[in-house]
């Protein structure tokens, strides 16, 4: 049977692999991608990381995502981070939005997912203090017409902002900036100098509020107007600025990109676009990705994503979201007992 799982390297992650094998002591960093549900392919992966394969780790590992791959690693950073990612997996697959829901409705039934995720104080708390997981999301400032909680002002921003976008990611900087929330001592130490970026060093007060900007989808949840020991301003999703992080990732050892697809796009608006990293900026990256064999197999022979909301039945779509937790076991179940074969990353 061919494998769940793809296992993607640069050069040089290749050839330590090829010396070492997929070792975890070879990885001082881990990406989280954005992409709201896509993510549930990954889930079984993620308990395999967090249960098996880190359970002897006492180096640091920087941990940086976006999005869901935040709310990920805020699960991850927790003492105990399988229930977390368990508790996150329940209340995100079984999420259901009225149809007349208003974007006020849809925000506070989204909360419920981060409250399931910290349901105490001590949890959040937990994420600053983790023996070796370095908790550090992005999180997009908006500037200009997105520096507003207003449809309208928020449409012609998005709008003026992906057409600068294509013209050159740069301009991007024009409508919103970076900002880096990072572990309080140990901040993620390879950021580059495309975009405008603060930083904000996560404590017990912003962590959650600033979480919950990094998920908040500008039109489809209402940005957070203040995030304590923020610059003043209006906070929206973190896939706006980056989306996959497709930087050169160049870390000192290497660097482990669980992703639900081969495809790595910089930005919320180079969706659609030809934009990726290249071999030299992936060099040090492994990436585990399922299987487009494995992906045929699911219910709609696809990856679960935000269109699900609308083109499916609510029951319909439950029922393809459990399956796909559920089956996302297999590609742990393949990486851990050696079912792959370890290629060259498919970036020229």
């Amino acid at each position: 049977m061919a494998s769940s799982i793809r296992v993607l390297a640069g050069q040089t992650a290749l050839q330590q692999i090829q010396q070492h094998g997929l070792k975890q002591q070879l990885f001082d960093t881990m990406i989280g991608a954005s992409g709201g549900p896509k993510w549930f392919v990954l889930f079984g992966l993620d308990q395999f990381l967090l249960t098996e394969f880190f359970k002897d780790r006492a180096a640091p590992i920087h941990l940086l995502g976006s999005s869901a791959g935040a709310w990920r690693f805020g699960c991850y950073a927790q003492q105990d981070g399988a229930a977390a990612l368990q508790r996150f997996c329940e209340a995100y697959r079984s999420l259901d939005y009225p149809r007349t829901s208003s974007r006020r409705e849809v925000t506070e039934i989204s909360a419920q997912v981060l409250n399931a995720i910290f349901p105490t104080p001590e949890h959040a708390k937990q994420c600053l203090e983790h023996p070796f997981f370095r908790l550090n999301f992005i999180v997009a400032r908006g500037k200009g017409l997105l520096n507003s909680d207003k449809q309208a002002r928020v449409l012609g921003g998005l709008t003026a902002a992906a057409a600068a976008n294509l013209l050159n990611r740069r301009h991007l900087g024009r409508f919103v900036e970076r900002v880096l929330c990072h572990h309080p001592t140990e901040p993620f130490p390879l950021l580059p100098a495309d975009l405008p970026t603060r930083h904000l060093a996560l404590d017990a007060d912003n962590i959650q509020p600033a979480l919950f900007a990094s998920g908040s989808i500008p039109l489809v949840l209402d940005p957070v107007a203040q995030i304590p020991g923020a610059e003043p301003g209006y906070y929206v999703d973190g896939g706006l600025t980056d989306y996959h992080f497709s930087w050169p990732l160049h870390s000192d050892k290497l660097v482990l990109y669980p992703h639900f697809s081969s495809k790595v796009s910089p930005g919320w608006f180079d969706k659609s676009l030809s934009r990726s990293p290249t071999a030299e900026d992936f060099r040090q990256v492994v990436m585990l990705v399922p299987s487009d064999d494995w992906v045929q197999s699911l219910p709609g022979g696809k990856i679960p994503d935000r269109k699900d909301f609308t083109k499916l039945a609510p029951s319909e779509r439950l029922a393809r979201w459990k399956t796909v937790t559920e089956r996302s076991f297999e590609l742990a179940d393949d990486l851990n007992h050696g079912r792959y074969e370890v290629e060259p990353l498919p970036f020229s």
